[in-house]
């Protein structure tokens, strides 16, 4: 009677679908899609990944592919899937408006933001962190700084080495430095941050220069801050206060030659660099801020913050001084300055600068990796930059950053290769941040919430 048994089953089991057979566990499946190997650089064809508890659990040929109970995506034919991107220079709002918070990270998930570090911390957004890590929020994973040292902020040695150690404590993740601070104060920041095993981040100060802060070993300089300032030969007397903004209106005495010992010194002292180029473009370019103030994504923002930005701009190419051929020539000069970087294996991380003048959470990334391509970096380099080099900055490689076993499911499904052509990335078919799956029909419908929300 056991071998009768034995026999029966063996044959309801030869008569369940071969795909039930042997199927691994999992909550969601993508099927025949092509993965973006941002460490091989190459795309891996028809291939299944199988998601589970939030982590990539398997990937196999989808041949070879076992599916049972599994939630499964379709792309069809000629789909493509990666990493999730980072915003390596974001902003999250500094009050807690939790609606204004929620449309914030939302806006960055639409557009395949999995990882956000947060240039202007305050002491919520550590709560913050924790509640969207443990899916009590939905957004990116945060890394965030304290608030920042600034001129004003950090007014003696003594209060530098406290502010370093107060946001070490606090659990900050880096330090954010601002404009301002003397070279005795910055020295002190430095050797405290040293000290306690405190990154540091962000700008470059006047009496500090460009030299010094890549001495100290910045984790990254983010805008090209104060690159433009250390090409002005030491012969040509200038005030140092009248550099403009980013060194703008020293554009035309920048000698190009001295770039070599600062590309040289930021290789030496590992310093990662975030060039916010497309921010710069739209900030200081000759287009008009009516313009770009009906772009589509800026519907997404509040009325009331799109005249800000109108009136900011206005300041700047309304002004007396203000020279259009000159702020072109700041800009391909600032290109160049990136171009040589990146040639000499400097790190290079994707960041926008959001929300900023013109910069919308999320879209704004998409004209930032378009700025990167046109400063020299090929499609894969610029994705790299969001993917790859963000795990690595943060010690993280096999947590996020690529399509690997064991690695956060953080990805973006898009139709068109990237490879090819990065504005295929604006193709997006959806979106997963930590195994939770965002259909492009989804995201679209939230969109259309947020831009109601402001009369649109």
């Amino acid at each position: 009677m056991k071998k009768l048994f034995l026999s029966l089953a063996l044959l309801l089991l030869g008569m369940l679908p071969t795909s039930c057979q042997n199927a691994p566990e999992a909550d969601f499946a993508f099927t025949n899609v092509n993965i973006v190997d941002v460490e091989g650089g190459q795309i891996l064809a028809n291939q299944t990944v199988f998601i589970k508890d939030g982590k990539i659990s398997l990937i196999v040929p989808s041949n070879e592919a076992r599916l049972a109970n599994t939630q499964t995506v379709r792309p069809g034919e000629g789909g493509y899937l990666m990493p999730g991107l980072a915003e390596m220079h974001a902003h999250i709002p500094g009050n807690q408006n939790m609606r204004l918070l929620e449309e914030t990270l939302f806006l960055y998930l639409s557009n395949g933001i999995t990882t956000i570090r947060g240039m202007l911390g305050q002491p919520y957004h550590l709560e913050l962190k924790e509640k969207v890590a443990t899916g009590e929020i939905l957004g990116p994973r945060i890394y965030t700084s304290g608030p920042s040292l600034n001129g004003n902020s950090v007014t003696s040695v003594q209060q530098a080495e406290q502010m370093v150690r107060d946001q070490k404590k606090a659990g900050y993740d880096f330090m954010k430095l601002h404009p301002g601070l003397t070279l005795e104060n910055f020295n002190a920041i430095v050797k405290t941050a040293k000290e306690v095993n405190m990154p540091f981040a962000g700008h470059v100060s006047i009496d500090v220069g460009i030299r010094n802060a890549l001495k100290a070993q910045y984790a990254s300089i983010d805008h090209v801050d104060g690159y433009i300032e250390g090409l002005v030969p030491s012969y040509i007397r200038v005030n140092p206060n009248a550099n403009g903004f980013f060194g703008l209106n020293f554009t035309e005495i920048a000698d190009e030659n001295l770039l070599d010992e600062l590309v040289q010194l930021t290789v030496e002292n590992e310093v990662w660099i975030v060039p916010t180029q497309a921010m710069m473009e739209r900030w200081v370019g000759p287009e008009a801020p009516e313009t770009l103030a009906q772009e589509t994504e800026m519907k997404y923002m509040s009325p009331s913050t799109v005249d800000n930005w109108v009136r900011t701009k206005k300041q700047i190419i309304e002004s007396p001084a203000y020279d259009a051929e000159q702020a072109l020539q700041f800009n391909t000069l600032r290109r160049k300055i990136i171009q040589k970087l990146h040639a000499a294996g400097v790190g290079i991380l994707l960041g926008s600068d959001a929300p900023q003048v013109f910069n919308v959470p999320g879209f704004s990334i998409q004209r930032e990796l378009d700025a990167m391509v046109r400063s020299g970096m090929s499609p894969l380099e610029a994705i790299r930059a969001g993917t790859l080099n963000p795990a690595l900055f943060f010690k993280a490689p096999h947590e996020f950053g690529a399509i690997k076993e064991g690695a956060s499911a953080d990805l973006i499904l898009v139709r068109k290769n990237p490879l090819d052509n990065i504005a295929h990335l604006q193709d997006r078919a959806g979106v997963m941040v930590r195994g939770k799956w965002l259909s492009r029909e989804e995201i679209d419908n939230r969109l259309k919430e947020i831009a109601k929300n402001y009369g649109h």
